[in-house]
């Protein structure tokens, strides 16, 4: 399945509250993200039907198996492009989160692999 920017966002999202928190509820996902209830409604909807999250009777939002490969996989461009720019490039921090939160939807499969390899040869440990 073919996931938007979006879509991305709010399952790295999940992923990275599911790490702090006990259980996570669309509130929470408005919060972090500073979106409307409304349109974090609709989103779980979307991914539901999608087979990424499941929502129990309680409201408490988790990833799938699928999601969670999903998550991981923006979670794992992200952080990995963010480093190499921060340690790599010497961008500041804040510059390198925002480039590398765009970068992580366009980056082709064959770029990201060589990104990669390069940083782990210089001693990178990807985070998860």
């Amino acid at each position: 399945m073919s996931l938007h920017e979006s879509g991305e966002d709010y399952l790295e999202t999940i992923y990275l509250l599911s790490k702090k928190n006990p259980f996570v509820r669309s509130v929470d996902i408005a919060n972090e993200l500073n979106y409307t209830k409304a349109s974090v409604s609709r989103a779980m909807k979307l991914l539901r039907e999608a087979n990424l999250i499941t929502m129990a009777e309680d409201g408490q939002i988790r990833l799938t198996k699928n999601g969670l490969h999903k998550a991981q996989d923006v979670y794992s461009r992200h952080t990995l492009i963010t480093d190499f720019f921060e340690q790599q490039l010497g961008v500041n921090a804040v510059t390198a989160e925002k480039d590398a939160c765009k970068i992580e939807h366009v980056i082709s499969e064959e770029t990201f692999l060589r990104l990669r390899a390069y940083m782990v040869e210089r001693g990178y440990e990807p985070r998860l």
